[in-house]
């Protein structure tokens, strides 16, 4: 954890930001994967590790904003606990490292709300995602589920609060890319041909778990690349493959990192493989120098997708003005999601408060339409201490050339007969992560190589 001075501090700010009423935090519960003893790894909600640090399952929090006081509901083990689970940090213990004085046994907190409620107090909360979650703010608050109605005020007042990083942050953060980088260059180091994506994905969250890591998501690790969130982990490596690994670990307190590399299953990439590379690496550095305070992420992702149609036409797959091109979302053929995202105590950073506040702003909303743009996490003009993501790929995906193709769509920008020669080409993905500085950005972590040349040249000493 953090100090105790850096939770009240946060919930000093976020009172600020309120201004008045009783904000309800609810922290996780551990869910069953086959019997209810039988759980899935705990992870505590984001937000409320952010304003209070605890991992403990099934406890809640109250700032009550108007009566200046915050209270911490739980419950302390009991006996037959503690005989099958040993003896563990109280709840008390919990609460003074998060500087909080107070705290009451869960049953205490459906009548506080109760009471509360009846003094004209508003209650507010923000969008649960964990079903029982759902159902507890059902029962606490006496509604219907359907009738959930999170409070836009506190959800505007958190995304602005925790967008913005701290130093500590930070240095989290960077922590879980040290040990991220390192399993990229083992993966890099282990894949020959032969093997199975899963011997890969396994040998990287071997070596996470070996550095107290978990990982922040499950990793990508797949010679499909152009299937963009692709779980399956069963095909063989083959010479002339390409391996798309998209993996990041997370630190003990929660920090994210998010990576992704593209290498030859072989040392070499074939002469295709790199052209596109290529491309796609400078798109990456087109974009990378364009991040700073002021500009939007949206003209960010679409310079990129500029420079990526450059690239393509160039090698003959497109053709035309890339501005137009882009105008007429001709690229997303080849680029169909979007640049990057947020990136913080989860790895799309506050997804679960929802996208329209988090990357957006209601004056400039998200284009919820178009296709490529509906994909665009991040749209809204970039700040200091902003940490994303970015990571251009080209994706070559038969059946929506296919589907392109039969209507003759964008032909005026699209050399489909080129193409063909493409068609089981899979995907190219490169992606590093930033923060926003006042003049610029930085980027985090160690420096992961990401030219072709370098990759080549690491992967000889490996491959026979």
């Amino acid at each position: 954890m953090f100090s105790p001075q850096t939770y009240q501090h946060r919930r000093d700010t976020l009172q600020m930001k309120v201004g008045s009423g009783l904000i309800l935090l609810l922290g996780n519960t551990e869910n069953p994967i086959n019997f209810e003893h039988n759980t899935y790894p705990f992870r505590q909600d984001s937000t409320f590790l952010y304003y209070f640090g605890i991992k403990a399952a099934n406890i809640a929090a109250v700032i009550d904003i108007d009566n200046q006081r915050t209270i911490i509901f739980g419950d302390e083990l009991n006996m037959d606990q503690i005989v099958w689970m040993g003896r563990q940090e109280t709840l008390k213990e919990k609460c003074d490292q998060s500087g909080v004085q107070t705290s009451m046994p869960f049953s205490a907190l459906q009548p506080f709300l109760h009471s509360a409620s009846k003094a004209g107090q508003q209650i507010h909360y923000l969008p649960p995602y964990q079903s029982f979650n759902k159902i507890v703010i059902s029962d606490l608050l006496g509604i219907a589920i359907k009738n959930i109605n999170p409070s836009p005020s506190l959800i505007k007042a958190v995304v602005s609060q925790r967008s913005i990083k701290e130093q500590q942050e930070l240095e989290e953060i960077e922590a879980a890319l040290k040990v991220s980088v390192d399993m990229h260059l083992l993966a890099m180091k282990f894949t020959k041909p032969g093997m199975m994506e899963r011997d890969i994905a396994n040998a990287i969250q071997h070596h996470a778990a070996n550095h107290g890591s978990p990982l922040a998501y499950p990793p990508i690790v797949t010679v499909h690349g152009e299937i963009l969130h692709n779980s399956y982990k069963l095909n063989i490596l083959k010479q002339g493959d390409m391996l798309l690994n998209d993996s990041g670990a997370e630190t003990a307190l929660g920090y994210a990192a998010d990576l992704t590399r593209t290498f030859p299953v072989g040392a070499n990439f074939t002469t295709q493989q790199r052209e596109l590379y290529d491309v796609v690496l400078h798109s990456f550095y087109a974009a990378r120098e364009l991040l700073s305070p002021e500009i939007t992420f949206k003209e960010v992702h679409l310079s990129a997708c500029e420079r990526l149609v450059e690239g393509l036409i160039a090698l003959g797959l497109m053709k035309g003005d890339p501005k137009e091109a882009v105008r007429q979302h001709a690229h997303t053929l080849f680029f169909q999601c979007g640049l990057g995202h947020m990136m913080g105590l989860d790895v799309h950073d506050m997804e679960d408060l929802g996208e329209q506040y988090v990357g957006y702003t209601e004056e400039e909303p998200k284009d919820t339409r178009t296709f490529g743009l509906k994909s665009l996490r991040l749209g809204k003009k970039l700040a200091p201490g902003f940490v994303l993501t970015v990571e251009p790929g080209i994706y070559i995906i038969p059946e929506l050339i296919d589907r392109w193709q039969a209507e003759n769509k964008l032909s005026d920008f699209i050399n489909y007969d080129k193409l063909r020669t493409y068609r089981n080409f899979g995907g190219i993905r490169i992606e590093d992560n930033f923060v926003i500085t006042e003049s610029g950005y930085r980027q985090l972590g160690p420096e992961l190589i990401k030219t072709a040349h370098e990759i080549e040249n690491f992967r000889k000493d490996y491959v026979s």
